[in-house]
């Protein structure tokens, strides 16, 4: 029970920290349970995972609450384009890292988690526009290409993807933040889910029926901490909080790639 409670405040820490920049926190969670809790590097991301899905699933009706339906709708071709790519990559993803060597992968993880840092840092506070390109082949290919990475990262480390997402359909369709964000979860839950199910087609998938009451307590956490998070922000400024998440980030990657 001590640590089904743990993984409750650790959810809840996280979840603090993803809603104050409007995110789930999968990439806070994924250190945790490697460093904390000490599962492997595959078990870790399919734990996150389970627990992103959740939180993910979640965030839909609250963000239906503020965003019309029609959000969706106008921009059904945006998702579509996206996901022609996520699915593919979370797959791919999900099939390259049931047979990675844990050395290897936590040592990927760490990369990755480097890369999301340098994006947190430099990605928010983008203003919307004009797309950096016309409608069009290049803009769809692009999409696609844009996509099938995301669902790649998305499958590695056990994340919705937003952080990618977001940046992407901001900088690549011109949309606004917050139709943006809205859209980034119409994309990321089948992407997840397709990552869940060549997950699933291994016996690796085991280790979340051995930790049902675990991920079920972090997954409340984060769901908590989310809400929490999301009534918190602005209060700290960004000039701060970026920065300061960012270094959590690095040094959770080098303790990661150092991880035995």
């Amino acid at each position: 029970m001590r640590r089904n409670i743990a993984s409750f405040i650790s959810g809840l820490s996280i979840g603090t920290l993803g809603g104050l920049i409007g995110l789930g926190g999968a990439e806070f969670r994924l250190p945790v349970l490697i460093s904390f809790f000490r599962f492997s590097a595959l078990d870790a991301v399919i734990l996150n995972k389970a627990a992103s899905l959740v939180v993910v699933a979640s965030a839909i009706p609250f963000r239906a609450q503020s965003v019309p339906v029609s959000v969706f709708s106008d921009h059904w071709t945006v998702i579509l384009n996206l996901l022609a790519g996520s699915v593919l990559g979370a797959w791919i993803g999900a099939s390259f890292a049931v047979k990675l060597h844990s050395k290897t992968f936590f040592r990927i993880i760490a990369a990755m988690l480097v890369i999301i840092a340098f994006i947190l840092l430099f990605s928010h506070g983008m203003i919307s526009g004009a797309a950096y390109f016309e409608q069009g082949t290049l803009q769809t290919v692009l999409g696609v290409a844009a996509g099938f990475i995301i669902g790649v990262f998305a499958s590695l480390l056990g994340v919705a993807g937003g952080e990618l997402l977001i940046p992407t359909l901001i900088l690549l369709f011109g949309l606004d933040i917050k139709t943006a964000g809205s859209l980034s979860l119409a994309v990321s839950l089948p992407t997840m889910l397709a990552g869940f199910a060549r997950y699933s087609k291994d016996r690796s998938f085991a280790v979340i029926r051995k930790n049902n009451i675990f991920i079920i307590f972090m997954a409340a956490g984060s769901i908590a901490g989310t809400f929490i998070g999301g009534r918190l922000l602005g209060i700290v400024p960004e000039y701060i909080l970026l920065p300061s998440l960012s270094a959590i980030l690095f040094i959770s990657s080098y303790k990661i790639w150092k991880h035995k």
